[in-house]
């Protein structure tokens, strides 16, 4: 197996242009430079934050080839393989693996609600496609629709080698703990419980901030703090409040990256308002003036 996955992991945004129509393939080289420099571990790339679940199959393979060119294996590369079939999402696990990602991470399928006998025949068809490249289970209720189901989690990890750990993006804190299993290697994906996580045992974080700020977020990861996670979470409120994907690539070309605000159809880019609301603010409380 790779080395195991740990530490401050950005959700990575992905590259679009032509109004979210296309990858972007020259804005990955510059903006992995920006990712890389800034003292993260890692690169999570179509997540929720990279707007997978709206892209196809071969974008997600194409984008993930990209990836993985630009980081040259600066920073260790989790491929999300989340998909709305279990075929599709095989198929991205399996290239993942042929491909030299670092690892794998699928959420629950969307829509339906699944079962626990139906959500392990998912995770174990994903888990055994990409074997023995380690598995993260994506556990995110608010975005799948259900729960994982924790004793389905800990039958998962008796049966497939490869199951490492898990992402948990659940809040508040009692949603959360619940996934704090035995042998799993948990990551923390709400900033604001970044400090509790990591006093319950949690090796690091997966954080779409991370795709914007990695700085910040890398630093309250490698010295937890409540009032470093506290400033986070109030960090990731403001972004929330606008269109949170293209706020996020808006910040970072402020921030003199070529990233496009371009996002994939429903999502949207913010109007003028919100443009210059959001710049506003940057200025003023964070300290970032648009490049």
């Amino acid at each position: 197996m790779t080395a195991r996955l740990q530490g401050a992991v950005a959700a990575a945004s992905t590259p679009l242009r032509d109004h979210g129509t296309r990858l972007d393939e020259a804005a990955f080289a510059p903006y992995a430079d920006f990712l890389a420099g800034a003292g993260l571990d890692g690169v999570l790339a179509f997540g929720t934050n990279g707007e997978a679940v709206l892209l196809s199959v071969d974008e997600r393979r194409r984008g993930l080839e990209l990836w993985l060119e630009a980081l040259g294996g600066r920073l260790l590369v989790a491929a999300h393989c989340g998909a709305q079939t279990t075929a599709d999402t095989v198929a991205l696990a399996a290239h993942a693996a042929e491909s030299g990602a670092d690892a794998v991470a699928v959420i629950g399928p969307p829509y339906f609600r699944l079962d626990p006998a139906a959500q392990r025949a998912h995770l174990l068809a994903a888990a055994a496609a990409c074997a023995p490249l380690p598995f993260y289970v994506y556990e995110f209720a608010a975005t799948a629709g259900y729960a994982f189901d924790p004793a389905m989690l800990a039958r998962l990890r008796e049966e497939a080698e490869n199951v490492t750990g898990m992402k948990v993006s659940d809040s508040p804190w009692d949603a959360f703990e619940r996934y704090l299993l035995d042998g799993f290697d948990i990551f923390v994906g709400p900033e604001a419980l970044i400090h509790r996580g990591r006093e319950a045992g949690a090796v690091g974080a997966v954080s779409a901030l991370a795709s914007a700020f990695p700085e910040e977020v890398a630093a309250v990861v490698r010295e937890p703090t409540e009032d470093g996670a506290a400033r986070l979470g109030e960090l990731r409120s403001r972004i929330e409040s606008f269109p949170r994907h293209a706020a996020l690539k808006r910040v970072v070309g402020w921030k003199g990256v070529p990233l496009r605000p371009d996002v994939r159809a429903p999502l949207r880019d913010l109007d003028a308002r919100e443009v210059a609301a959001l710049e506003r603010w940057l200025a003023q409380e964070v300290g970032v003036r648009a490049a």
